[in-house]
């Protein structure tokens, strides 16, 4: 049975030639940021925000938090540019415009998954800054898309992937683990064959196929094993996808450890316990943010 749906799926994936179309605001949006950072100018960033309204408030509750570097309330989307620059601006608004990639019928809880993904990137930018990775940057982002496998399975495959997920959540076990069971095929080579088909820079492509088994990875391996151990990091502190998972883990026994400490060699002498204290608090920051931000079309 996971063989046929397996071979079924990679049919329906061979057919998809492009993500699930933007609302007509965001596309431009997120094609003015990939400009250099150094050539965007704050009244248009705020101008193209501003276009949606739904946007414009997510961007602003997120440009209102802590994690992103504010203690004081800002009011407008300009005010908002200005005070934490065009860095967090473009992380802001990537984030705000991947929540609306979410189907309608999404077969689980899209806030959920949202929260995972928010928060791998958060400690990913955080874990990065710590172990001395040198693009905290890139680290968000990687962070925010390892999991873009399930978003596809959204789109694509919504009853086989419920399926999945309710064998996961029912046996408290790793997501990937029962999609292989169920369907013959995982989130991450979902995520993988399309990233590689819409030729996305290689290190992303990486991070989304390996981030389970980060040994495997052919490239960019530090940046893979990081993301690996903040969303096991997240799983474990029970921002993962909205079940428990039934498993001890020390984490200088994972193999992304390994990977990661033959790169970074501040690994060796890295505080888990205080890292994983403080962590707590910008998870629990992570699920209040998500609960606001995100709005059902």
């Amino acid at each position: 049975m996971p063989t046929m749906t397996r071979e079924r799926l990679l049919k329906q994936l061979d057919k998809v030639d492009h993500l699930p179309s933007l609302p007509i605001v965001i596309a431009p949006l997120l094609s003015y940021l990939q400009q250099p950072i150094d050539s965007l100018q704050v009244n248009e960033v705020a101008r193209l925000i501003e276009k949606d309204e739904s946007l414009a408030a997510q961007c602003l509750q997120l440009s209102n938090s802590p994690l992103f570097g504010r203690w004081q309330a800002v009011e407008s989307v300009r005010g908002a540019v200005v005070s934490l620059g065009m860095r967090r601006m473009r992380e802001i608004t990537t984030s705000c415009s991947l929540i609306n990639l979410t189907p309608k019928d999404c077969p689980i809880d899209p806030t959920v998954f949202w929260e995972h993904s928010l928060g791998v990137a958060l400690a990913c930018r955080y874990f990065a800054r710590e172990v001395g990775y040198g693009d905290p940057d890139k680290a968000y982002l990687a962070g925010l898309l390892h999991d873009f496998g399930v978003v596809m399975c959204f789109w694509v495959a919504p009853k086989e992937f419920a399926l999945a997920y309710t064998k996961a959540s029912s046996t408290h076990v790793p997501l990937a683990e029962a999609e292989k069971e169920v369907l013959g095929i995982s989130h991450t080579e979902v995520g993988g064959m399309l990233a590689k088909k819409w030729h996305m820079p290689s290190d992303l492509h990486q991070v989304i196929t390996w981030h389970h088994d980060p040994e495997k990875a052919t490239g960019h391996q530090a940046l893979v094993a990081l993301v690996s151990l903040a969303d096991l990091l997240c799983r474990m502190s029970g921002v993962g996808y909205g079940y428990p998972e039934d498993r001890e883990v020390d984490f200088c026994q994972e193999a992304a450890f390994r990977v990661l400490l033959a790169a970074c060699h501040d690994l060796q002498k890295f505080d888990w316990e205080r890292f994983t204290f403080e962590m707590e608090a910008y998870l629990v920051e992570v699920q209040r943010l998500v609960s606001l931000v995100y709005r059902r079309k």
